[in-house]
């Protein structure tokens, strides 16, 4: 009886370790590619480089888990691949969007002739981008001296007898561009003390 229920438990024990010897995990995958119907697999087209040669798993005894677990690691690396070159693409098109945006207006430009003045700038809708002292008198000193520019406004360090602003905007975006002429007044020169008068010496 004993020797009955061993013998059970060992018939069973062989069958169950010769189950899991039969598992597709632990089979080549040369063995599970040789069934006609498993040859159209991915598992079974999938190929890698052994020495510099191109070689297909079939034709090699690699286990059929460590296969999957290639193929898996393959295709998540495609997909990543493929997200990261959407991504660029997205890039890219968005930058030629914007290129093409930008190429479709016109930039548009006006000078503004400002005389009698140490300040130049631009209308509103503008930005200035140059300032430039276009007369002077070796008299009042020469050229001046720009102190600031920036693309609101430019400044010297004194007085000119004239200065031209170059000022510009995108259309669309400001008025329409017009050369103007601004006149500034010269304030009148504060009066000079009048030089002491010498006394007269009179004869006695």
């Amino acid at each position: 009886m004993g020797s009955g229920k061993f013998l059970a438990g060992a018939i069973a024990a062989t069958a169950l370790l010769a189950g899991c010897q039969m598992m597709p995990a632990e089979q080549t995958v040369g063995e599970y590619c040789a069934n006609p119907d498993k040859a159209d697999e991915a598992v079974c087209k999938l190929k890698m480089e052994i020495d510099g040669n191109s070689t297909a798993l079939a034709d090699t005894d690699m286990r059929l888990s460590q296969a999957r677990n290639m193929a898996d690691s393959a295709t998540e690396a495609a997909a990543r691949a493929q997200a990261s070159a959407d991504a660029a693409r997205a890039r890219a098109d968005a930058a030629m969007a914007l290129a093409e945006e930008a190429n479709s207006k016109e930039v548009q430009c006006e000078t503004r002739t400002i005389q009698n003045s140490d300040t130049g700038s631009c209308r509103p809708g503008y930005a200035l981008t140059s300032c430039t002292q276009t007369r002077y008198t070796y008299r009042a000193g020469g050229m001046s001296i720009l102190r600031e520019i920036n693309d609101e406004q430019c400044r010297f360090n004194s007085r000119v007898l004239e200065m031209q602003v170059r000022c510009c905007a995108v259309s669309g975006s400001a008025p329409q561009p017009e050369d103007t002429l601004i006149e500034n007044e010269v304030p009148p020169q504060p009066p000079q003390p009048e030089a002491p008068k010498e006394p007269v010496p009179v004869s006695p």
